[in-house]
């Protein structure tokens, strides 16, 4: 065997062995399937960003409490007046160019009047509305990072409109439990309780003439966590998830399923502070407006020692809450817009007549292949069948899903793939009728449809790219098994179809029949 026959078998079958190898044995640990064909639940979330626009604007009261605090501006309090609106009371008349000057500098996302001993902020247009798409992007990462940790396979999370999340996540056994592991906001927060806990509202409220001070809220506690009851509490968080350092599962000395964290230098700074000047009083531990524990401080806890999160929990619950802690909050609320529940039945039959759909093809493209090309069509079959095989190998390889558009993909491939044989083929026929030899025709007719092949390939694996990048879920599985199946294509077609003739021409003497 010449070497230069010698090299292109070796690489032959090392791309058909890695192949197979990476294939077999078929099943979802190799290739999974997609939602239409696994089954599993669509859902189509939307965002609630004025939620977005309520944090920022609790935020940014604390911070200018502080900043006023650190300029000598004498002022009364700070309030939330609504979205994106903040007055200052009791502010001094003549410290107003001061503190115009102090907001210029530091808070140019807010737009400032004054009136009376009283200023008022509000959040420019063009800053509420970067917020709001803002909230949306983080939403639909953080609803990502979390549904990885939990460990669904292929999922498909995918912005919709202004405000809307699509999430696909095939074979899901426990919808309920995904679903609340998505929704949940996952807003942490310790502040400082007032008062509480007190079986009712009016009860909690009444040492302030039954109003709720400007500066607190009133929160129920999480039943299921045995915090019943009401309580006042700060609006203004000591520390929040976004100053967590680390956090993990562990037990509570009752050996009680729990959570527990450490802060970062600047919140366990805070915190620090915080309870040294607070001793004997409650410090609230806030999860998505929910007290879920209130402990005493009993004395000054330093920034390295971090804490527990306490609560009748199972193993499930300490677990998700550390998911959903570590993927990051949501920067906003969700509500569910639409659900639908694919049962595994349905994917069951959409496999059954997938496959039967592309066994067909087969059947039928090889049929046709024998019937009009002879043993050079077998050739061509050949070449159809190592398509195949290498194809399923690169999905296993990728990690890739496959689903009903997917296995279109194929089918439309194996026709490409034929039509390259077609043209490869007639080249030879028009080489042979001149006069040539086999070797010379085989060699001229690949050689002259290469071209031709390449060209309409690459054109439709561009298209493909297109509609990978911009298409949903289904759509991209579509384009990942078209890519893989052309361009496992040219190499079949062309190199091992090429192989193929010449090791036959080599071993007879005979002429092919073309």
């Amino acid at each position: 065997m010449k070497k230069n026959l010698q090299w292109k078998v070796v690489l032959a079958l090392a791309v058909i062995g890695l192949a197979i190898f990476l294939a077999y044995p078929y099943d979802d640990t190799k290739i999974k399937r997609g939602l239409d064909l696994k089954g599993g639940i669509h859902l189509v979330l939307q965002v609630v960003t004025d939620d977005s626009l309520d944090i920022e604007t609790d935020q940014e009261i604390a911070r200018l409490e502080e900043l006023l605090k650190k300029n000598s501006i004498t002022f009364e309090k700070v309030l939330k007046e609504g979205l994106g609106q903040i007055a200052v009371q009791g502010t001094l008349a003549d410290q107003e160019s001061k503190t115009r000057d102090l907001f210029d500098e530091y808070l140019r996302d807010w737009n400032y009047t004054s009136s009376a001993g009283r200023a008022h902020l509000s959040l420019k247009p063009l800053v509420a509305q970067f917020l709001r798409d803002q909230a949306v992007v983080q939403a639909k990462e953080t609803i990502a990072n979390r549904i990885d940790t939990y460990g669904v396979a292929e999922p498909v999370v995918q912005r919709q409109g202004d405000d809307q999340i699509v999430v696909e996540l095939p074979g899901v056994d426990d919808p309920d439990r995904v679903k609340e592991l998505i929704k949940v906001t996952a807003v942490l927060e310790w502040k400082l309780v007032k008062a509480g806990p007190v079986p009712d509202e009016a009860t909690l409220l009444e040492p302030y003439g039954g109003q709720v001070p400007e500066d607190a809220e009133v929160l129920k506690g999480d039943p299921k966590r045995g915090q019943g009851g009401f309580y006042l509490i700060d609006k203004v968080a000591v520390v929040t998830g976004r100053d967590l350092r680390t956090i993990r599962r562990t037990t509570d000395e009752w050996n009680k399923p729990a959570v527990s964290f450490t802060l970062n230098a600047d919140g366990g700074a805070r915190f620090e502070q915080v309870t040294g000047a607070n001793i004997g009083k409650q410090i609230a531990i806030i999860l998505d407006d929910k007290v879920q524990s209130a402990p005493v401080v009993e004395d000054r806890i330093s920034r390295a020692q971090g804490g527990i999160i306490r609560g009748q929990f199972t193993p499930e619950d300490a677990e998700d809450l550390v998911v959903v802690l570590k993927a990051g909050a949501l920067p906003a609320g969700i509500k569910y817009l639409e659900e639908r529940t694919i049962g595994p039945a349905l994917g069951s039959d959409s496999v059954r007549q997938g496959f039967l759909a592309g066994l067909v093809a087969i059947v039928a493209v090889m049929t046709f292949m024998v019937f009009f090309y002879r043993l050079s069509g077998l050739n061509a079959v050949v070449a159809l069948v190592l398509n195949v095989v290498i194809l399923f190998g690169a999905l296993a390889y990728f990690k890739a899903a496959l689903t009903l558009p997917g296995i279109a993909g194929i089918i439309l491939a194996i026709g490409m793939s034929v039509d390259a044989n077609v043209l490869i083929f007639e080249r030879i026929k028009e080489e042979v009728a001149l006069g040539k030899g086999i070797m010379s025709s085989i060699s001229q007719g690949f050689s002259r449809a290469f071209t031709a092949i390449f060209d309409s390939n690459l054109t439709t694996i561009i298209a493909a790219i297109f509609l990978f990048q911009f298409g949903t879920g289904p759509i991209r599985g579509y384009a990942v098994t078209l890519t893989i199946s052309l361009a496992a294509n040219l190499f079949t077609a062309v190199f091992i179809s090429h192989l193929l003739f010449d090791l036959l021409v080599k071993k007879s003497a005979k002429k092919l029949s073309i």
